[in-house]
């Protein structure tokens, strides 16, 4: 099965930039998730590859062969939309069996293609209506479905369930992992939801502002960012930061900020203290703080409540540590008292620590 590469990709609009010299190889039957905010690049990089955009520097290669010069027909791409693309007055088989039609497939072939793909996706009872008699989702799984019918070596999801609402994007989130499963091809899926690309990818790929900032598996990308960036975009809620200061107390180093004094594990202090940089940022994640009224000076913080937000099970509090606000994910049936000072101890595993003017991860 073909392997996607690109090298030094750029893409530029009259003298502007947009895409940097990207590198990045898209492994065999690996779900690969391009994710970061609005206008970073990723649908345009999406776009470069399955050739709906021309590319100004470097090269896409598919299993060892440049296709940058390729017309999108002759690249062995499928592409799912974020607005299903649809034909409005054909019926469900027909939008899946256009693309065979095309190519001029035996009619019992399209059938069969058809009836599998329909019956995978849960569409068997609805290939006779057209895309104005389905729901959201149904639509969505027809886009699906006509893509799997091509039997492409690679798929391209760009931002599918953005047009969803939040419980129906969490059913289809579920149902393209099956998928991914079933069919066993080279997924490439762009997003700005780092939930959806927590749970989906095999490895994500995090852009800013046209660069590929990190790209790992999504327990790498949350346990090691390599930048303040990466480490507040993968995550929800999102990492907390404080600035502070190193100090050296006794044996211990210490990063000391309004609000708290946290002491580092030896292996973290040898790390910061190499890198020699005092004013650090502190990051810490909202899960790695639990409520411990007894914390001693050097395990905690002491936070005043702000407000409390009860999402069932968990609640998740906003808090003020001196004059910054921070968050706070705890068990709903601990007693919480707004506007009163709590220490909160934190998870010294959990502590990430940033070099304050350039960010990157010490």
């Amino acid at each position: 099965m073909p392997i996607l590469r690109l090298e030094n990709l750029c893409k530029r609009y009259a003298s502007n930039d947009v895409i940097h010299s990207i590198n990045l190889e898209m492994r065999d039957r690996e779900f690969t998730v391009l994710v970061g905010p609005s206008g970073c690049g990723k649908s345009t990089t999406l776009r470069m590859i399955a050739g709906l955009e021309s590319v100004s520097d470097g090269e896409i290669y598919i299993d060892d062969r440049p296709v940058s010069s390729l017309e999108p027909k002759a690249r062995d791409l499928a592409m799912v939309f974020q607005d299903y693309a649809l034909y409005p007055h054909m019926n469900v088989a027909k939008n899946m069996s256009f693309a065979l039609k095309l190519q001029k497939r035996p009619k019992k072939e399209i059938d069969q293609k058809v009836n599998e793909v329909a019956e995978m996706l849960g569409l068997t009872n609805f290939l006779h209506r057209k895309p104005a008699e389905l729901s959201g989702g149904q639509r969505q799984r027809v886009a699906m479905g006509r893509a799997l019918t091509r039997d492409a070596a690679t798929f391209l999801f760009d931002e599918p369930l953005s047009n969803l609402d939040a419980k129906l994007r969490g059913q289809m989130r579920a149902e393209l992992a099956l998928m991914s499963q079933r069919v066993q091809k080279n997924m490439v899926y762009v997003t700005h939801d780092q939930v959806e690309a927590m749970t989906l990818a095999d490895r994500i790929v995090v852009m800013q502002d046209g660069h590929i900032r990190q790209q790992g598996t999504p327990e790498e990308l949350f346990k090691k960012p390599n930048s303040k960036f990466v480490a507040g975009f993968i995550g929800s809620p999102p990492m907390n930061f404080l600035e502070g200061t190193l100090e050296h107390r006794g044996d211990m180093t210490c990063v000391v900020g309004q609000g708290y004094i946290l002491s580092l594990l030896p292996e973290q202090a040898q790390r910061v203290n190499a890198a020699n940089q005092k004013d650090i940022i502190l990051g810490i994640r909202p899960s790695d703080l639990s409520y411990a009224p007894d914390a001693k000076d050097g395990d905690a913080l002491e936070l005043t409540v702000l407000i409390s937000e009860y999402i069932g099970a968990q609640s998740i509090l906003l808090a003020s540590c001196g004059d910054q606000k921070i968050s706070v994910e705890m068990k709903s049936d601990n007693p919480i008292e707004l506007q009163k000072n709590m220490k909160f101890q934190a998870v010294k595993q959990g502590i990430h620590l940033f070099d304050r003017k350039t960010e990157v991860a010490l």
